[in-house]
């Protein structure tokens, strides 16, 4: 069961929310009681969405092992949509789980999931650097970080609220897999 009501948007907060993303999600929603905080947060989301120098594909592909690693389905199922747009396979996605014994992967790709999975774990040592320095520069890097810390918080979140699934969403397939 949901935690915090949904809130109603501030005018300005709301058309900057509508502006970017169009009807803001249940995510949000709960947020909203927190003006200044979904406020930063949607900023800092947008940053990653789309002012970054990464393929989106492959931060998406970040945020979609995120999920599974922590077990949000309502993560899994947002970006699940948005992986498939920006140019994630669907072989990808179904082998997402065992992204290292894989051939669906490459070395970039491989090392952004290695990544992501140290930051979700919360210790990113010096070998999975060195992998992550060997594919990306420190610009790179820093923004894959940030990424994988940002989306990890994501799952946090939507487990410390309860966020309900929004309606929209439907059926989706895959379903969350195992990790």
């Amino acid at each position: 069961m949901q935690r915090v009501p949904f809130a109603e948007f501030e005018p300005v907060l709301l058309a900057r929310l509508q502006a970017l993303w169009g009807t803001p999600v249940n995510l949000y929603r709960a947020l909203g009681n927190n003006p200044k905080m979904v406020a930063a947060w949607t900023e800092f989301a947008q940053a990653i969405r789309a002012d970054s120098q990464t393929p989106r594909a492959l931060r998406e592909l970040m945020i979609l092992r995120s999920g599974q690693l922590q077990d949000s389905e309502y993560e899994w199922a947002q970006h699940l949509r948005m992986a498939r747009k920006a140019g994630v396979r669907e072989a990808q996605i179904e082998q997402l789980a065992a992204w290292r014994t894989s051939q669906e992967f490459d070395a970039r790709e491989r090392a952004a999931l290695e990544l992501t999975e140290a930051v979700t774990a919360g210790k990113v040592g010096d070998a999975v650097w060195a992998i992550g320095k060997a594919q990306f520069s420190d610009n790179e890097l820093v923004e894959l970080v940030m990424t994988a810390s940002f989306y990890c918080m994501v799952g946090r979140v939507l487990d410390a609220l309860q966020v309900e699934m929004d309606p929209d969403i439907g059926e989706y397939s895959p379903r969350l897999p195992g990790r």
